[in-house]
Parts: structure tokens; sequence; C-alpha cells
């Protein structure tokens, strides 16, 4: 009988040999029951239900990571690694805001096929809160930054950089406003401002958060981790509320963050730079002219607010 209960065939299931390699993790007898599909951006993931030599089943994630197709992302998949995420869950441990618990790592890939990490999978599943759940949604998302900004031992993180890193990326191809999105990336480019460095997300968004019966159980995808300033994950936050909910709906989370950290001053800055790391286009991410647009009143918002002067 096939195990994959997923249709999509983009997604390939794990091998015979990364299967051998899981079970031997879990243990003597351990078999793999199930392989489903989970949604993902750069990582190929897949729930597991794995039976123990004893009968008891047990819900797993393997998380693998795609070899990469060009310059650019040969120079992320070294920067975004498995070992970083190791760092990141390690640091995890404990804390208020539930992690994946790692359970078996194969950074070089020698066993599992690809570089790969085995985590027990958290409770529950990605939320699209409708405008009524909103309110509740916002202070969790808000409230769980507290203590994972409060991580000790930010410091053995990589340090914060901007994803787009030498390489300036063209404007979106769908984009009636090019020049909005070149003065953009000079204002990215510009000297960030000075705050204190904290363990941060880096990729702190909804589509990353899991929730049960209305409340917030984990936070999962931290091979960006890093040591940076908190509005790193703020203004990700924002983005992605704004594209999803139009801009009040981020300016709403960004008076709660306000409220929930004791005080918070954010700088328009940051929100320009989350949005050029979501350049450059490529392959199976382009922007629509709708969505182009989404990003460029984003962009205008922020601009207009720190003070410079945008065209097109």
């Amino acid at each position: 009988m096939d195990l994959v209960t997923d249709s999509d065939a983009t997604r390939r299931p794990p091998g015979r040999r990364t299967l051998r390699w899981i079970e031997e993790c879990c243990g003597l007898g351990s078999t793999v029951r199930g392989i489903r599909a989970l949604p993902g951006g750069g990582h190929a993931n897949h729930a597991l239900v794995i039976e123990s030599g004893s009968g008891e089943v047990d819900k797993y994630v393997l998380r693998r990571w795609a070899p990469p197709a060009d310059e650019r992302e040969a120079r992320l998949a070294a920067e975004y690694s498995p070992e970083r995420e190791i760092a990141a869950l390690t640091l995890m441990r404990g804390n208020e805001v539930a992690a994946p618990e790692l359970v078996a790592a194969d950074p070089a890939g020698v066993y599992a096929e690809a570089p790969s990490l085995l985590l027990r999978e958290l409770p529950g599943t990605a939320l699209r809160p409708t405008p009524g759940d909103l309110a509740v949604f916002l202070i969790q998302v808000a409230a769980a930054l507290v203590p994972i900004h409060a991580v000790r031992g930010a410091a053995s993180m990589p340090p914060y950089m901007p994803l787009a890193g030498p390489e300036r990326p063209a404007p979106p191809r769908c984009s009636a406003r090019p020049d909005l999105w070149e003065h953009a990336m000079d204002v990215a480019a510009g000297p960030a401002p000075t705050a204190p460095p904290v363990f941060v997300h880096r990729d702190y968004q909804p589509d990353n958060t899991l929730w049960s019966f209305g409340a917030l159980s984990g936070v999962v995808d931290w091979s960006e981790a890093s040591c940076g300033p908190a509005a790193v994950d703020v203004a990700t936050m924002r983005v992605h509320l704004a594209l999803r909910y139009g801009l009040p709906v981020a300016e709403r989370f960004l008076a709660v963050y306000d409220q929930v950290s004791g005080g918070y001053d954010h700088d328009p800055l940051w929100d320009v730079r989350a949005v050029v790391d979501l350049l450059p286009e490529r392959n199976g991410r382009v922007l629509d002219e709708a969505q182009a647009r989404l990003h460029e009143d984003f962009l205008s918002a922020a601009l207009a607010e720190l003070g410079t002067a945008a065209t097109g």
C-alpha cells in the first residue's frame, strides 16, 4: 500500500533510504505508517505517522533542504542551514513559546539523501483568522514575541543580514511603479537604526504560527533565526498582515506589540527592508498586478512616514 496520502506530485516524498534513517532514529522496530506533504517555502516538509516497536503511534515532521537552483539560493542555503535551525531550536528549548523538539539531524544529508531534520510535530494547524477573530490573534502573536526576544544566548546566533545580500534585485515584473521599488531599495540599503540585538525568528509571519482551539500552540520554521533588532520580527509580521488584511491591521498589531512589550518605538525603515526582502521574484513566486499594488501601498506608507520622497 502506498504510504503517501498527498496527491501533489511536485512534493516528492522521502525515499526508502530516508525512511530507513527515520525508523532507525525512532528506535528498534519503528515503522513509518503515513506520509503527508506540508506546505512550505524553501523546504520540503512532510508530516509522518510512526509506529514504535511497542505499538505506540506518534507524529513527527521531516524537514529537508532542497538543492539550490542558483548562486543566490546557494548563498542563502549556506547561511540559513540545518545547523542554524538546530542552534535556534536548542535555544528555544523550554521557552514559553513552543518550538518543535529536535529528534534527529542529518545536516549534510549523509543518511537522508538531503540535509534533514526530524522533529516532533507540534499540536495545531495554521490559522487564517476571520476579521472577527483578529483581535485575539493579534494579541497572541504580539505577546509571543516578548519571550522569544528574551531568549538567552542570542549572541551565539549569526547576526541579522538583509536577505538580498550584495545583489540588487529587480522590481516586480508586473509593477506599474518600478521607480518606487528602486527608491525603496535605496532606502533599505541605508544604515539601520541602532537597536539592542536580541534573538529573532527572522521570518515571523502568520503562516509560521500554529493554533489549537483558538490559542497559539507553537512557532515553526526557525532556519533564519538570528541575532538582531526586535524590529525585524515586528516588521515582517506587519508586512504579511498588511498584504493579507490591509494596512490598518498592521497598525493594530504594532499598537498591541507596543502595549505587551512595555513600550516600543518602531522605525518604518524596517518595514521597507521587510518588503525588499521578498525580492527577487523567482519561479513559483511571482507577484501579479494586484499583489504588486498591495506591496506598493505598504511601501508608500512606510516611505511617507520616513519622510523620504517616493516617485513612480
